[in-house]
This record gives C-alpha cells, sequence and structure tokens, in this order.
C-alpha cells in the first residue's frame, strides 16, 4: 500500500503521524511511504531519517495525498486537507466528528474511508488509541491549571499544593476515566485538595483502592458536582462518551456562584466541551474569561508536548496502521472488530451511530 504522512498544519500543533521507526516497520513489509518535508522537525525527526527508514521525503501536502492510499495523520484533517482527500482514500487519524459537523460532511462529500483513533477499541472495549493522548492532556490539564490560578494568567492568585499555613487548593476532577485518572495522580503530587465525580460506583471503587485515600471520590449527581464546582478553586472537564458529543456538566449560571479567578479546564473540548461556557481555544491563546471564570480550552492539548505525544501515540497505532496497510480495509475490518469500530465514515455517509445522532445527519 501507498502510505502518506503530511505534516500538522492545525495552530501550533508539531506532533507527527509515523515515526522513522513505525515507516521503517511498514517498508520492511513492502509499502511505500511518502512524508511532506519537515512533517517531523517539531519533534527533531528529520527527512534523512525518515529516507533512511526507506520512504520518500516530497516538497508539498499536495503530492503527498496525490502519492497516497492511505494518509496517516494526527489532527482532524483541516478545510485544505479535506479538500484533498478522494474516494480511494483511506484517512486514519483522529476526527472527533461529533463536535464539528463542517469536517464530517466535507469528508462525506469526498468520499473517503475516514477511520477514527479515538471510536478503535481493544478487546476489553477500551480505547487504545485514545488512551495515549488521554494521559498527556489528563497530566497536562494541572499544569496548565496550576498556571492559569496565578494572578498573571487571570486566576486567583492562589498555589495549587499551598504552603503551611494556607490550604492548598481544591480541584474537582469530572470523569474518572484514563484522563481523570492521570490528572488525579499530578494533583495529588502537587498536593492539592483532589476529588473525583464519575457515574461509575465501579470506577470510583477502583479510584479509591488505587490513590489510597489521597484523593476523595463522589458519585456524579448534578448536585454533587455543582456543590463542589461552587466549592472548587480548579475544575478538571475530564467526561468521555465515546465518539459523542460531551455532556454539558456546568452551566452559565453555575459560574455566578464560583469565587471569581477560579479555572476551568476542558480536556473533552475535542469532544465539544463538557462546560457550556467552553469554546475551543489554541496554544497561542489559550486562555479567556467569563463572568470572572478563566477558561482554558485548548483542542490539542498534548501538540504542546509533541515528543512525547508522537512517540506514545505512534507505538498504539502502527499495529493498526501495519493491519490496514498488509490487508486492505475490509478484511482489517472483518479480522478485528475493534477496528471496524473506527470506521465514522464511508461511501458518502456517517458510519459511527453517536456521530450522527450528535450532527443529526
Amino acid at each position: 500500500m501507498r502510505i502518506g504522512v503530511p505534516k500538522e498544519i492545525k495552530t501550533l500543533e508539531f506532533r507527527v503521524g509515523l515515526t522513522p521507526g513505525a515507516v521503517e516497520s511498514l517498508t520492511a513489509r513492502g509499502h511505500e511511504v511518502f512524508v511532506e518535508t519537515n512533517a517531523g522537525a517539531g519533534v527533531g525527526l528529520t527527512d534523512e531519517a525518515y529516507q533512511a527508514a526507506g520512504a520518500t521525503v516530497l516538497a508539498t501536502a499536495d503530492e503527498v495525498f496525490a502519492a497516497a492510499e492511505m494518509i496517516v495523520k494526527v489532527k482532524e484533517p483541516q478545510a485544505v486537507e479535506v479538500a484533498r482527500l478522494k474516494p480511494h482514500h483511506i484517512l486514519f487519524t483522529y476526527l472527533h466528528l461529533a463536535a464539528d459537523k463542517a469536517q464530517a460532511i466535507g469528508l462525506m462529500k469526498s468520499g473517503c474511508t475516514a477511520i477514527a483513533y479515538e471510536t478503535v477499541t481493544d478487546s476489553a472495549g477500551r480505547l487504545p488509541l485514545l488512551a495515549p493522548m488521554s494521559q498527556v492532556a489528563g497530566r497536562m490539564a494541572v499544569d496548565v491549571g496550576a498556571n492559569a490560578l496565578l494572578r498573571p494568567s487571570g486566576g486567583r492568585g492562589l498555589l495549587l499544593g499551598g504552603v503551611p499555613g494556607v490550604p492548598a487548593a481544591k480541584v474537582a476532577i469530572l470523569g474518572g476515566g484514563v484522563s481523570g485518572q492521570n490528572a488525579a495522580e499530578m494533583a495529588v503530587g502537587h498536593r492539592a485538595d483532589v476529588t473525583i465525580f464519575d457515574v461509575s460506583a465501579a470506577r470510583l471503587a477502583q479510584l479509591d483502592a488505587q490513590f489510597g485515600g489521597r484523593v476523595k471520590t463522589a458519585f456524579a449527581t448534578r448536585d454533587a458536582v455543582s456543590a463542589a464546582v461552587y466549592d472548587a478553586d480548579l475544575v478538571l472537564g475530564c467526561v468521555l462518551v465515546a465518539g459523542a458529543a460531551a455532556p454539558k456538566l456546568v452551566t452559565r449560571a453555575d459560574l455566578s456562584k464560583m469565587r471569581k479567578g477560579s479555572v476551568l479546564v476542558d480536556v473533552s473540548i475535542d469532544q465539544g466541551g463538557c462546560f457550556e461556557t467552553s469554546r475551543a481555544t489554541t496554544h497561542a491563546d489559550p486562555i479567556y474569561e467569563v463572568d470572572g471564570i478563566v477558561h482554558y480550552c485548548v483542542a490539542n492539548m498534548p501538540g504542546a508536548a509533541p515528543y512525547t505525544s508522537t512517540f506514545a501515540l505512534g507505538a498504539s497505532t502502527i499495529p493498526y496502521v501495519r493491519a490496514l496497510a498488509d490487508k486492505g480495509v475490509d478484511a482489517a475490518f472483518a479480522d478485528d472488530a475493534g477496528l471496524a469500530a473506527g470506521l465514522n465514515v464511508r461511501d458518502g455517509k456517517i458510519t459511527y451511530r453517536a456521530v450522527a445522532q450528535a450532527l443529526d445527519l
């Protein structure tokens, strides 16, 4: 198969879809790989390294798309990239379509086969291609939230871990999945006062055992979440419904009951965000304020740590890339129902129910 790796073009996005090591594993199996020049520059991966791995380096994204059957990316295709897609293309990347109707319609019109990292499942029903970036985003959420709490960023001027004689910040984590768990690990490390909310009693029991009493856990009823948000200094939105739009857990009215200078970090923003007042921001302009509450809603948080993120993601994606390249889409899907669950668009139609429902398509 002919596989293309274009340079990512989302604002301040430095990750790359395949590393030279991944390329070598593909070319060794007889596949051709075409990489746009400087695609890996953001993580220190040179064109020469890709060429040594057997790739052909091309000067433009137009050439990469024209040469390739399968496009392997990190972030959802931007409008100019969607315009390059043809019916013969297989697109393998994060899509997050439930929050992006324009992209969904563009992919439908292209006729391509679009497979989303975030809805691929493993044999246990987990999301193996979402997990590594959820780990990065969860850990980053505490760092960016701690910075946003400082006065120069518009926050209360509160140190997350406090000091002797001054209490630590209160952190409410909404969602106890992979990103929520990783956020809790970092927040506990900062000596913050941490409470995790989830709708699964079994998951809360797991977290309670893992943290050995160092965090509080609570069932996520509306009343309990609201009370915690009003009392929190930092709220981390880490909820996930696979493929679907995130539920809105904090309303505009809730903000008036929070302390001015408190911070909301919306890790769920790729799926539309779990705060009513969330809107996607970029690393170039990450923070805004609504009713005195600081919001951080960057839609590609792991892109700020591209080295860590590229290698963590690549280790998870390459077995699936090899399967698609070796077998073709239909045979790969027949052999792996979890990979088939990644299919979001084919032959001009939405093929993932939660996306279709979210977008009314």
